[in-house]
């Protein structure tokens, strides 16, 4: 089902988040495979619910392992790109062989410019209060590279993010399994209502 902008869920970790968000239309899925991160999932499990879906991007999320260590992980993965935590230096992202997005603070935003080209895009998970200065700053990244926001689970938020700023996507965040096989999606799924085109 089409939306208003693709979504991006993060940090899929279990197979009922996996097969709802592919099926409700989500363009990308992330899993957090560093273990630096908290929540990370090991390879084995990510091939296993990757095994389980289709026609999304797979994206791992990454903080402190190497380019070679992420280039491995993301082979013995079959990501389609990598999430970077943490601002690398242009010739490290040369390193890196999938297409790198990179997470920044919308505080840190301003900090960070110019972008090194080789990223495909950024991902700013917003703050509870967004500023008339912090919503320039996004408009103004949005010109430069793909920009994905994270509103939160709020559906009104989330329109009005995409009609301020114009973004790439949006990224929302997965959750977890009451218990196997059992997952509430109710503030997941008002935002998919909320959004669809």
């Amino acid at each position: 089902m089409p939306h208003l902008v693709p979504l991006l869920i993060r940090g899929i970790n279990n197979l009922s988040d996996a097969r709802y968000c592919a099926g409700m239309g989500a363009e990308k899925l992330t899993f957090v495979l560093d273990p630096a991160l908290p929540g990370h999932l090991d390879t084995k499990t990510v091939k296993e619910l990757a095994g389980w879906i289709a026609g999304v991007e797979l994206i791992g999320e990454f903080d402190q392992l190497s380019a070679h260590e992420i280039n491995g992980i993301a082979a013995e993965c079959g990501l389609d790109a990598v999430l970077l935590h943490s601002f690398r230096s242009a010739i490290e992202l040369a390193h890196i062989a999938p297409p790198v997005y990179l997470e920044l603070a919308s505080e840190d935003a301003q900090s960070v410019q110019p972008l090194p080209d080789s990223l495909v895009g950024l991902v700013i998970e917003l703050p509870e209060i967004t500023t008339i200065e912090t919503l320039e700053t996004l408009r103004e990244l949005s010109s430069q590279k793909p920009l994905w926001l994270g509103p939160g689970l709020n559906p009104e938020r989330a329109l009005a993010m995409v009609e301020a700023v114009q973004p790439a996507g949006l990224s929302l965040p997965s959750g977890d399994e009451v218990k196997p096989g059992l997952r509430d999606f109710d503030q997941l799924e008002a935002v998919f209502e909320a959004l669809e085109n």
